[in-house]
């Protein structure tokens, strides 16, 4: 049990699946509450709200479409309402928005990555500083990939840049913001079996599978650790400006 994570409060963005679903029940077990971000998956939200609710926890749903970045200030001061205050950010919301070749990216295509992938992180952020150093201080984790680091799989070159932008841009928010008593960190999964990779081709997955060192796809659960590790005072609180990987030894900075 990280005791101090009990009665923290956590705004998860992209929590309806994946790993911010696996993140947000995490937090839950270890006493926190937390608001479960969603743009679209209603349904999926419910659910985890409801797993966080058998647990005996607290949780409150939030909706907003974070493709329109101007969205991300008003959920952070959702959250921190249903929550009653805000210890601890994880911008985990994130898409492809399709897959396309370098010569068909289009503007609207670029738009629609930066937005979701890096101006809603900005703003979402931006809006979240002054709420947790109220606290005293706490926690940004920003969810980067892999792809930020060897330039994604076929037709993901555009996403591939928004994450090398969210590594670079938790190095710079680590050095901003230390001084107002926030640590800022990044995970960069690898290949999580998650609706992410719905639909990539079986004939990729097995590839990128035979691509780790572990030789499995990892799960959300393989991340949900390494959330609550930086978001743990107690067990991070030198640890700052990190992009920790999560690949199964696919990639080795």
């Amino acid at each position: 049990m990280l005791t101090d994570l009990k009665d923290k409060a956590v705004l998860v963005t992209g929590a309806s699946s994946g790993i911010g679903a696996a993140a947000a029940i995490g937090f839950a077990r270890h006493g926190a509450a937390v608001a479960v971000h969603y743009g679209a998956n209603a349904d999926g939200a419910r659910e985890v709200v409801q797993a966080i609710t058998d647990l005996g926890g607290k949780a409150a749903l939030i909706q907003a479409d974070l493709t329109d970045p101007k969205t991300a200030s008003q959920m952070v001061a959702e959250a921190a309402t249903a929550l009653g205050k805000l210890d601890i950010l994880v911008n985990n919301a994130g898409s492809l928005c399709g897959r396309k070749p370098f010569m068909e990216i289009d503007d609207a295509l670029y738009d629609n990555v930066m937005n979701l992938n890096v101006r809603s992180v900005i703003n979402a952020s931006q809006a979240a500083v002054p709420l947790i150093e109220t606290q005293g201080g706490g926690t940004i984790i920003n969810v980067g990939s892999i792809a930020g680091n060897d330039g994604g799989g076929p037709g993901s070159g555009h996403y591939a840049c928004a994450k090398a932008y969210i590594h670079n841009l938790t190095r710079h928010m680590a050095r901003d913001l230390a001084g107002r008593g926030i640590r800022v960190n990044a995970i960069a999964p690898g290949v999580i079996e998650t609706p992410f990779h719905a639909a990539t081709p079986a004939d990729r997955m097995e590839a990128m599978k035979n691509a780790t060192q572990l030789k499995r796809v990892g799960t959300p659960d393989d991340c949900t650790g390494t959330l609550l590790y930086l978001a743990s005072e107690q067990m991070s609180g030198y640890i700052t400006g990190q992009i920790i990987h999560i690949n199964g030894g696919q990639y080795m900075p």
